[in-house]
């Protein structure tokens, strides 16, 4: 992300300096390109006054009229082209600016914490990121183009008009300036509204976004009616301010035609007058007309910028309220972790997602390298939000979380999460090859050494009954795989990756036996000379546990060797496996 842009002051000037630097060649063209058609509107009602004035003297030669019509339609069609290329340009230029930063949007996102992914739904974010950029894309072909050549097409017509009669271009400009009071004070009366006009925008495509993931589970339990209550509720909710945001446009259009109307009956009424006094040719009447009439294009186009300029004040307003979101979670010094197993420690933990209610109390418990620990304990008893910490999307609120002795927030969080690898019940795929979710898009795995990972974890025979092998082609969210196969591509993927510390998250909980014992061989591989955490419900899943950890509350119920607790008649885990793991911790 540009470094620029991390101060919360975003500004139109920021946005374009910032992201139309690198187009500065295409804005140069530009820029010639609209001297160029500034220069043929001005040129064109000239010829038309020449050829007034010519064919109105008597025993006029027929040839200079030729002339004058021959270049007067050559001139068109060259402005015509112009214009095109102008056009065809600008977008470039718009779209290259803002696609570079929605790029600078995704990566901030990305690096923002849980915390605020959880707060922000991705329908939001993804209108802000996409919706909020697009409103600026308009704004940045036009504040290189419109702005700019109608700016100095208004100035050309003025200076034209001064020459042809000093009253005339008084006048006109006079009406100009009125014009453009107007626009700007029914500008800042309907600023405010396109600003509720683009939260009440993200809110309802947050909602639509959530609906949508969920539609399966919204009709299996009869929630449709109420769905569709809170849509006709915010449609409701949205009419209103969508309403006073158009009808502030429409009063800019209304007094956009109002002034013109008068400026166009002054120009006939002037020129009349002067004409009669004999101080200007009937040509130069058609040029003021004609120089009036043409300044009513550069004045409506700035209109419906100064439209596009008010959604691009919301725009910016929104994506400076997000680049000011900084993540809480940021860099260490770099501490190296050393490859192959890792110790990890919790020296008093607590931690809470809410300061009324906390997840974890007082944790404290050290697990030696190489060594495998299952985490038993009720649903919502802090069982997951211990992997979370660990991986660091979230930092504790006192105490520390350490590897090999190394306090988390002392490493990089790239050097931290490569070491680390996580499976959990649900598995994150996309829509993408078997190969690409396997190496998670990254081409310097070679297809030998994923088929070596395949047949090392004994999952050759799931290999196979893929139709096209590593160029199966996954469906959106792993459509196509079982929910089996889609832990057994977890699986392969982390292996591939060759973490220290491997943590199984419920990893087994919903598969079938015969694949559960695929899963079992792929598990003892991958345990191997590697440290375990291994989070369950079942008893067969820790099974292979050298120590047990219990939690109830947030707290610690009781840590000690599986054997010890086992074979202790006063451990929780004793009476566990004498009454049934399943009936007690579900």
């Amino acid at each position: 992300m540009s470094k620029t842009l991390k101060e919360p002051d975003i500004t139109y000037t920021r946005l374009l300096t910032t992201y139309l630097r690198p187009q500065w060649r295409p804005a140069l063209a530009i820029i010639v390109l609209l001297l160029s058609g500034i220069t043929l509107q001005l040129i064109n009602p000239q010829i038309v006054r020449y050829f007034i004035d010519t064919a109105t003297h008597e025993h006029t030669d027929t040839q200079p009229l030729l002339i004058a019509s021959g270049l007067f339609i050559v001139l068109a069609l060259l402005y015509q082209l112009i214009t095109v290329l102008t056009t065809y340009v600008s977008e470039n230029v718009a779209w290259s600016a803002t696609n570079a930063l929605r790029t600078d949007l995704v990566a901030h996102c990305l690096r923002l914490d849980m915390a605020f992914h959880k707060e922000h739904t991705t329908g939001e974010l993804i209108e802000r990121i996409d919706g909020d950029v697009n409103t600026l894309s308009m704004f940045f072909s036009q504040a290189v183009g419109s702005l700019f050549g109608n700016g100095l097409l208004i100035l050309g017509i003025i200076v034209s008009l001064f020459y042809a009669h000093w009253l005339i271009g008084l006048s006109i400009g006079l009406f100009a300036l009125v014009g453009m009071v107007v626009l700007s004070i029914i500008r800042a009366r309907v600023m405010r509204y396109s600003v509720v006009q683009r939260e009440k925008s993200a809110e309802f495509f947050g909602f639509l976004g959530e609906q949508l993931a969920g539609t399966e589970d919204m009709r299996a339990n009869g929630a449709t009616g109420y769905v569709m209550h809170r849509f006709y509720r915010l449609l409701r909710s949205w009419l209103p301010i969508n309403r006073r945001a158009t009808m502030g446009w429409y009063q800019m259009w209304i007094a956009t035609l109002l002034v013109f109307a008068i400026a166009n009956a002054l120009a006939l009424g002037l020129g009349t007058y002067l004409w009669h006094n004999g101080q200007i040719s009937l040509g130069t009447i058609y040029l003021a007309f004609s120089f009036t009439n043409l300044l009513n294009k550069p004045m409506e186009q700035i209109r419906s910028q100064i439209q596009q300029w008010q959604m691009a004040g919301a725009g910016v307003t929104r994506i400076r309220q997000l680049f000011s979101m900084l993540p809480t979670i940021v860099d260490g010094p770099s501490l190296q972790l050393s490859s192959g197993a890792l110790s990890v420690e919790f020296r008093d933990v607590s931690f809470s997602y809410t300061r009324e209610q906390p997840t974890l109390q007082h944790i404290n418990f050290h697990l030696q390298p190489g060594k495998v620990l299952g985490i038993l304990g009720r649903t919502g008893s802090g069982k997951t939000t211990l992997a979370r910490l660990l991986l660091r999307l979230y930092d504790v609120d006192d105490g520390e979380v350490c590897l090999n002795g190394i306090p988390l927030h002392q490493m990089a969080l790239h050097e931290l999460r490569q070491h680390i690898g996580m499976v959990t019940q649900d598995v994150q795929l996309f829509h993408a090859s078997v190969r690409d979710n396997l190496t998670y898009f990254n081409p310097e795995i070679r297809d030998a050494h994923i088929l070596e990972v395949i047949e090392d974890l004994g999952l050759l025979s799931w290999y196979h009954a893929l139709p096209d092998g590593l160029n199966t082609l996954l469906g959106s969210d792993g459509e196509g795989l079982s929910a089996g196969e889609a832990q057994l591509l977890a699986f392969t993927r982390v292996f591939l990756a060759d973490p220290g510390l491997i943590i199984l998250d419920e990893a087994s909980s919903r598969l079938d036996p015969a694949t559960e014992q695929l899963i079992e061989r792929a598990v003892s591989k991958l345990l191997m000379g590697r440290t375990g955490i291994i989070i369950a419900h079942r008893l067969a899943t820790i099974q292979r546990a050298d120590e047990i950890l219990m939690l109830e509350d947030g707290r610690v119920l009781e840590h000690d060797t599986r054997r010890a607790l086992a074979t202790d008649n006063a451990s929780h885990f004793y009476r566990l496996l004498q009454t049934g793991l399943e009936e007690v911790l579900t």
